[in-house]
């Protein structure tokens, strides 16, 4: 994988051509002070958040008023840095969500905070101000990928984050989690389609598998084969309920992108059979769904809020590991303080 594969996956770069053919999206650059406040650690929001509910100081008359005032004297002089605020970067946000009807999906360059959605007064990824959208980002570590990592698995790699940082702003809808499928293209030829979520099973799909296959393979022959430039990806799209295919997100092949209900050996394996499978246009393709209870795959995240994207071997070993530095760390400061 190139850095020119991970690069063109980028929202900003595709949506513009695919507009049409997608849910409606405003993309807002990020001011390098915004970037910054994403990575420092902790989990903290700006200072004119209104993502949770405000708190109200409780009346104790039992407290003397100087006992009172000296409490506030000791946590002014607490040494806890000051929360930041970004005014022009709100208003700009707000702005943009009052354009998309007031209700929107928030994601970096790649990822959205699906690992964070737990953390929200909605319980999900929809965001109504600023305040909920910065929650989402502070807090995820799908965000800390595309601002770190996202260059990793390059062949060629040379960068360490991308050029421009830029928040998406995605219309929200109430999707039905069954109804998205994942494509997989090598080789410019669409050698696999499947369920995206593979942690339920979902009995309607019983039945449409020819059908739904169809529909995705006459969106990619028509939409994405010659006008997303070739070569090696992947793609999720959604399938309304009017059998239209709307075009949800571009991966890469491979990298941080997982083969769900298939493995990469047996897309590979497709894509070499190819020559003699099928018709000139595209060769014949697995379309691959979740039959039955036994078969559902339960992520992590199902537990955790670990993304399903990132349940790989290596990215467990990296999150053990972290997390047992963390509380190694948090050991050490406890037995220095007792």
């Amino acid at each position: 994988m190139k850095e020119s594969d991970v690069l063109r996956c980028q929202i900003q770069e595709w949506y513009p051509r695919f507009r049409t053919h997608s849910i409606r999206t405003q993309v807002v650059q990020l001011p390098e002070e915004f970037v910054s406040f994403l990575l420092e650690d902790g989990i903290f929001l700006p200072a004119d958040s209104d993502a949770m509910p405000s708190r109200t100081r409780v009346d104790m008359p039992q407290l003397q008023a100087e006992d009172y005032s000296h409490w506030e004297e000791e946590d002014d002089e607490s040494g806890v840095p000051a929360v930041p605020t970004f005014p022009e970067l709100a208003a700009e946000v707000q702005t943009a969500i009052e354009s998309l009807g007031g209700t929107v999906v928030p994601k970096l360059n790649w990822s959205a905070p699906k690992d964070t959605a737990w953390i929200a007064t909605t319980g999900s990824m929809r965001c109504q101000n600023f305040g909920e959208v910065s929650l989402l980002l502070k807090a995820s570590d799908n965000v800390v990928h595309d601002l770190c990592h996202a260059f990793d698995s390059c062949d060629d790699k040379s960068m360490e984050r991308p050029f421009q940082v830029v928040l998406a702003l995605r219309k929200w809808y109430d999707l039905r989690p069954e109804l998205e499928f994942r494509g997989f293209v090598r080789g410019n030829l669409l050698v696999g389609v499947c369920q995206r979520e593979v942690t339920g099973f979902y009995e309607t799909l019983l039945g449409r598998e020819e059908e739904l296959s169809d529909l995705i393979l006459d969106f990619f022959l028509d939409n994405l084969k010659e006008e997303f430039g070739g070569g090696d990806y992947t793609f999720d799209v959604y399938v309304t309920k009017d059998k239209k295919v709307k075009l949800i997100d571009f991966n890469t092949w491979r990298g941080s992108t997982l083969p769900l209900l298939f493995t990469w050996d047996e897309l590979e394996e497709r894509f070499s059979e190819a020559g003699t499978l099928g018709t000139a246009l595209n060769p014949d393709f697995d379309f691959r769904i979740v039959t039955s209870e036994g078969l559902v795959q339960l992520g992590l995240r199902v537990g955790t809020g670990v993304p399903i994207d990132f349940v790989n071997q290596g990215a467990w070993e990296d999150i053990i590991k972290r997390e047992a530095e963390r509380e190694a760390r948090e050991m050490g400061g406890g037995r220095a303080g007792a």
